[in-house]
């Protein structure tokens, strides 16, 4: 656990930038591993699994040192962007459940000091239940079907409120951000599914 007098220790502006450079660096190389296989990895995609997982340890261990060090990397220590970085690394660090689950436990309260973006915290929240096989909450983590629709992965818990419960954390009606999902899985896959008689994204209506 972090204690409290931790998670107040104060960054210095030098510190604040040098953390906010780091962050940016790590999501440039967590951007290029978080799609499929690109370049060399195209004939070898084993070795991008084994790398991405790698890359992922590395950053998750560089996160929970600053959180050690100064607690969580919220809107005040980093600033919004640098904040942005910070929980993205923790979203993809799914072969660390522990360390995803401390970190929305410490997430909820800085959200309720407006001090991180309540749409992360559901998304890392729905993260967490994926990853365990569990109904989500918000529908954020998608799987697509035969027709190459988003679905929410692992199917919705009490979904007649489910877009109440998005607006309540800043996130756009369910049915919208489904339809996006599918667009851009359409783009992504445009040749497999166009071969297989899918000429279009199919939209929810």
């Amino acid at each position: 656990m972090v204690s409290s007098c931790v998670s107040k220790k104060k960054i210095s502006e030098s510190e604040k930038e040098n953390i906010k450079k780091e962050l940016s660096e790590m999501i440039e190389i967590d951007q290029k591993y978080a799609g499929i296989p690109f370049g060399s990895y195209i004939t070898n995609t084993e070795k991008f699994f084994t790398d991405r997982d790698s890359i992922n340890k590395v950053n998750k261990e560089k996160i929970d040192n600053y959180i050690k060090k100064y607690g969580f990397l919220g809107f005040d220590k980093v600033g919004e962007e640098g904040s942005n970085h910070f929980w993205l690394i923790v979203q993809h660090s799914d072969n660390f459940p522990d360390f995803q689950k401390k970190v929305l436990k410490m997430m909820k309260k800085e959200v309720d000091k407006n001090n991180a973006h309540k749409s992360n915290y559901a998304y890392l929240f729905d993260r967490i239940r994926a990853n365990k096989k569990q109904k989500q909450y918000f529908g954020t983590q998608c799987s697509y079907n035969k027709l190459g629709q988003a679905t929410p992965k692992y199917g919705l818990e009490d979904s007649i409120n489910v877009d109440e419960r998005r607006k309540k954390y800043e996130l756009e009606p369910l049915k919208k951000y489904l339809n996006e999902r599918t667009k851009a899985h359409f783009e992504m896959n445009k040749t497999v599914l166009i071969s297989q008689g899918i000429k279009e994204p199919q939209l929810y209506q």
